[in-house]
């Protein structure tokens, strides 16, 4: 499948990465050499992470980030205790795999309509929940 840009869109970052060997025996590398890790199933043998994992990584990366975008828009500071747990599940309905997150975002000291305010825009804003609306079940609890 190959996708064309629109006229006005910029492309800002591709990441390359090479995997080999599935989530049971796998190992993924980034052409810049900063990821150079083992693949395992989840929950089973094996001392490498899982998908499962890396998804929940880069979401709450990327979800922290457009916090931050959204408290510069609003001239909020961010507490430096700001955290955000990811969870993803991997479920299996009638043979059928499909994935469930919860982001449990914690913004500690702020009032609550403003963080509120912050997690909203976030959720609208970031890249990773963009690509999951409307195809797996997401909760963002305010924790």
């Amino acid at each position: 499948m190959t996708t064309t840009a629109t006229a006005n869109e910029k492309v800002l970052y591709t990441a390359n990465v090479h995997t080999t060997g599935g989530r049971e025996r796998g190992v993924a590398r980034s052409s810049d050499g900063r990821i150079d890790l083992k693949l395992s199933t989840p929950g089973g043998p094996g001392t490498g992470t899982n998908p499962e994992q890396l998804f929940a990584a880069g979401w709450s990366a990327c979800f922290e980030g457009a916090i931050g975008h959204a408290a510069r828009k609003l001239k909020v500071t961010l507490p430096t205790e700001m955290a955000i747990d990811a969870e993803v599940d991997l479920c299996n309905a009638d043979g059928a795999y499909f994935l469930r997150a919860r982001l449990n975002v914690s913004l500690p000291g702020l009032k609550h309509e403003v963080a509120q305010e912050l997690v909203d825009t976030a959720h609208e804003t970031c890249p990773y929940s963009k690509a999951t609306r409307g195809n797996i079940d997401v909760t963002i609890n305010l924790v």
